[in-house]
């Protein structure tokens, strides 16, 4: 994670440039300069297994049951919508972590507050821009954003992605032939391929709900679909090389992919 104690300018040499036109990132490091902030969590004891779920808003989730099993993880982290009213049966009611970039934090708050969706829970930031440090001074002084497009919003319990985890995980694991081309700063990994990649290094064991998986076409776009919807693919990620990946680990035994087949 990115906090206070992880800032030099050594490390941040080929930032110095945005460092020094704009305070922001710096101002809110500085503000996160508790230990607690370079971890998502705490282990109770050193040899502690911890297990972690990890829930994406695939509509193989629908009518799937496993609500309760999602539960029963020590952490579950969702992204996106993360709507858990009227369909606990199926993707539980535990939130721990919510993993977010800023537009599908306003997004989801935006079009699914009437569904459950709230503020009250933990909040992981993926940065991208200025924006994002903005926003998380803002919530550690437990103030209003004064300014720009989320002049207004308040937020709180927050944690921040390290950039040099984003870029390993974008030029490594997740590495995209738009890296190639000007079209560069277009691709990103998706929110949920990044919090599956967090949990995957730092929880024991992770099981991973409503991701795609090879059979997609057999369900809606997102769990809470009224009606059936074809997955839509943007051009700013990959679903497919992250579909693959997924079940490259399952079939290794690093993480526990869910499946399962349509029910006719």
């Amino acid at each position: 994670l990115q906090w206070a104690g992880s800032f030099s300018h050594s490390e941040w040499g080929d930032w110095r440039g945005i460092w020094l036109e704009r305070p922001a990132p710096v101002s809110t490091l500085s503000l996160l300069n508790d230990s607690s902030s370079s971890s998502l969590f705490e282990r109770r004891w050193p040899d502690q297994c911890v297990r972690c779920a990890v829930v994406g808003n695939g509509g193989i989730l629908r009518g799937s049951k496993q609500g309760r099993a999602i539960d029963s993880h020590q952490f579950v982290i969702r992204v996106n919508g993360a709507i858990t009213k009227h369909f606990e049966e199926d993707v539980g009611t535990k939130t721990s972590f919510y993993g977010f970039i800023t537009n599908t934090m306003k997004n989801s708050l935006n079009f699914y507050r009437k569904d459950g969706f709230t503020k009250r829970v933990r909040y992981i930031f993926i940065p991208s821009n200025e924006r994002d440090y903005v926003m998380m001074s803002a919530a550690i002084q437990g103030l209003t954003v004064t300014s720009g497009h989320d002049k207004g919003d308040w937020y709180q319990h927050f944690k921040m992605l390290h950039p040099d985890f984003i870029t390993f995980v974008t030029q490594r694991l997740l590495d995209h032939y738009y890296l190639l081309l000007t079209l560069m700063t277009l691709y990103m990994p998706s929110t949920g391929a990044l919090m599956l990649l967090t949990a995957l290094h730092i929880c024991d064991q992770v099981s991973a709900y409503g991701f795609i998986t090879k059979n997609f076409a057999d369900f809606s776009d997102h769990y809470c679909d009224a009606v059936m919807l074809p997955l839509r693919f943007y051009a700013n990620h990959d679903m497919q090389m992250e579909s693959w990946l997924w079940e490259v680990l399952h079939a290794r035994k690093v993480m526990s992919l869910y499946k399962r087949t349509k029910v006719k």
